[in-house]
């Protein structure tokens, strides 16, 4: 009879480290985004909130910010190499993060959902996988030191013809071995817009 409450109990911590999970993206997602909304000129936002449809691929540098609380867990420095591409007709882009440490390196493809908030500036939303190179020791990757569920939330914004910001928090769900942690790594950088 014990064995049928376990089921329900593993449900219940997996939910638990969700909610943990969404309140520290949005908690994130607002500290992102708030600069960006109270600076905008109000009339301008409503005449123009166009967004941006650049497909790009750029670099940058965050750092994991979370600790699963064993060996080769603390946060780390990190740099990023990220890309979108926009997919006709629809607020959807397939978006790629490789985010790496001295140590180790995490491949996250994802899809995200854009929504325009400036001219020339989108929020998103996207979940994805994070694939963490296997190494003896299981170092952190900047997002954990095994593979997970990822979530993304960020802002991208082109500034120029042809360069644009991003700035993103990227949540690991249950991204460390032998522990229940979700690993949170924080970046942004500069991009190319080739498309």
């Amino acid at each position: 009879m014990g064995c049928n409450s376990n089921p329900l109990q593993n449900l219940v911590k997996i939910m638990q480290r969700l909610f943990k999970s969404l309140v520290t993206i949005s908690a994130l997602s607002t500290l992102v985004i708030s600069p960006l909304v109270l600076s905008a000129n109000p009339a301008a936002a409503e005449s123009n909130n166009k967004g941006t449809d650049a497909s790009y691929v750029g670099a940058g540098i965050g750092g994991g910010i979370t600790n699963g609380g064993a060996d080769n867990d603390a946060a780390t420095f990190s740099g990023n190499l990220t890309g979108r591409v926009k997919l006709p007709k629809l607020p959807v882009s397939a978006r790629t993060q490789i985010i790496w440490t001295n140590d180790t390196t995490a491949i996250i493809p994802q899809i995200s959902v854009d929504a325009p908030i400036l001219k020339g500036t989108n929020a998103y939303v996207g979940v994805g996988y994070s694939f963490v190179e296997a190494k003896d020791g299981r170092q952190n990757s900047g997002v954990g030191n095994r593979d997970a569920v990822a979530v993304t939330v960020g802002v991208e914004s082109e500034v120029v013809k042809n360069i644009l910001v991003y700035s993103n928090a990227t949540v690991g769900i249950d991204a460390y071995e032998n522990s229940s942690a979700s690993a949170v790594n924080v970046g942004g950088g500069i991009a190319y817009r080739f498309k």
